[in-house]
């Protein structure tokens, strides 16, 4: 049987979510899967009376006198994301397929929004650290005698401005600065770095590995990092929203570039109502613009808030990023794909920092076994299968009698891949870009740059951006498994 990745994570994502948040599985085909919150739905705070009061009418009518209309109600918050939740179930955690309360509400609302000519009501999606809420792969140990790739570019001197990245991630491992092309990082710990066990828990590192990456491609950049992606690399939309508009940007001027490794597909390739103050609100920052990771699901379906780049509403505003294998001569097998994916860079298997330089090695368990051939269906060496490795999530799916933990001990380095860490390539060269260029804001120094230094690439739907300091390896062809 071969690993069923959406599955063993969500397990994995509900732990790590607790009580408050129960997890429901949405499908819409085999290549649109995506996770939401059982029990609740989502409203712009001046709908989200006359919703609930649709709602409990419908559910009162539907179900008979016995139900409680009570049930029904909004929450009130303070909402910085102008949305709220509104409770229209009591979530069942046995049932992982599906919420019945969620889908009747949204059938319930359709009337009234055909009537108002606009979308009232939404699921309250799961953003997450992207392949169906896991990344491309998972990391693999690198000896710290190796340079990181990409190479640390030359930079001498300090900059007249720097230019500013906020990475909205997992936030940083302790004593990072112990690799030192990230003496310009600043930022947030994540709260716990090892289980109970002394392991690295999963995705510890993943914020630290990105600002690497933005750190060695433009080192004249100040970085901050912001631990938002703390619950396994996952957030619900809502929450997010309000934490990107509730304290995390700064009064005033915004960062010159915000960094997001992290989305979800939705309901019918529907925007998330939940970001939707923040994207307007970014949309009147124009010195601020929206990278992000187009995902690793393999396929085309929108995956936001990346899938903005091609919205009418937000030309300009969103550069999507997807991944290129590691010989740079085509797109990576797991990498989404589109004509709302802006550019392609780097993704397979590049290197950077995971944990400090730290005389104590720490210790990680994989989570996924690798697939016998490409999950993609690529004929190449990828990284569905190698390195292989047994993965306890994987073995535990399998009902096996003996879970498997293979362990893994790493000293400062990883090899890791996704179009999580295409992105801050990307990141990196806009800014490097912008300080080559005084004066020139990210936003045009994102089209000028896709225009003036782009390569074509045959078979890659979108021009890429190679960073000068990256270096390609050979892949070698797979042969198809009978």
């Amino acid at each position: 049987m071969a690993p069923d990745r959406f599955q063993e994570q969500f397990d994995q994502i509900q732990d790590a979510m607790g009580d408050d948040v129960v997890l429901a599985a949405g499908f819409h085909g085999p290549e649109r899967m995506f996770l939401y919150q059982k029990g609740y739905v989502l409203a712009r705070a001046e709908d989200a009376d006359e919703v609930a009061a649709v709602v409990r009418d419908a559910f009162v009518r539907d179900r008979g006198d016995d139900y409680q209309a009570e049930n029904v109600r909004v929450e009130r918050d303070e909402a910085p994301g102008g949305v709220l939740r509104i409770r229209v179930g009591e979530p069942d955690r046995r049932e992982r397929s599906g919420d019945k309360d969620v889908s009747d509400a949204l059938k319930a609302v359709e009337g009234l929004e055909r009537d108002n000519s606009r979308r009232m009501v939404s699921r309250n999606h799961i953003v997450s650290i992207a392949v169906n809420c896991c990344p491309g792969d998972e990391p693999v140990p690198v000896s710290r005698c190796e340079p990181p790739n990409p190479s640390v570019a030359e930079f001498s001197g300090e900059p007249d401005v720097p230019v500013s990245v906020l990475v909205v991630d997992t936030g940083l491992v302790e004593n990072y600065k112990s690799h030192p092309w990230m003496h310009r990082v600043e930022g947030d710990g994540k709260e716990v770095e090892l289980d109970k066990e002394g392991i690295l828990q999963q995705y510890v590192g993943h914020g630290t590995f990105i600002a690497g990456l933005v750190s060695v491609v433009a080192p004249g950049t100040d970085v901050t990092v912001h631990g938002t992606l703390v619950n396994a690399g996952a957030i619900c939309e809502k929450d997010l929203g309000d934490r990107l508009l509730g304290g995390m940007l700064p009064v005033g001027r915004w960062p010159d570039i915000i960094s997001l490794s992290a989305g979800t597909p939705s309901t019918s390739e529907e925007t998330l109502l939940g970001l939707e103050s923040f994207m307007d609100a970014l949309k009147g920052h124009p010195e601020t613009l929206l990278v992000a990771a187009a995902g690793n699901n393999g396929n085309d379906v929108r995956f936001w808030p990346a899938a903005y780049a091609d919205h009418p509403d937000y030309a300009g505003v969103v550069v999507s990023v997807g991944a290129l294998r590691r010989d740079g001569a085509d797109r990576a097998c797991f990498s989404n794909h589109g004509p709302w994916v802006t550019t392609y860079a780097p993704g397979e298997r590049l290197v950077n920092a995971f944990t400090a330089v730290d005389p104590t090695p720490a210790s990680y368990d994989y989570q996924h076994s690798t697939f016998s051939k490409c999950r993609y269906d690529q004929h190449y060496d990828c990284t569905c299968q190698f390195p292989p490795h047994r993965g306890e999530l994987t073995e535990k799916m399998k009902a096996s009698p003996t879970a498997v933990r293979e362990r893994v001990v790493f000293d400062g380095l990883a090899e890791w891949s996704g179009t999580s860490f295409s992105t801050p390539l990307v990141v990196g060269m806009i800014a490097n870009y912008m300080m080559r260029n005084k004066g020139t804001g990210s936003r045009d120094a994102a089209r000028r740059l896709l225009n003036e230094t782009s390569v074509g690439i045959q078979r890659v739907p979108a021009p890429a951006l190679i960073p000068s300091t990256w270096t390609p390896a050979s892949v070698q062809s797979v042969p198809a498994a009978p």
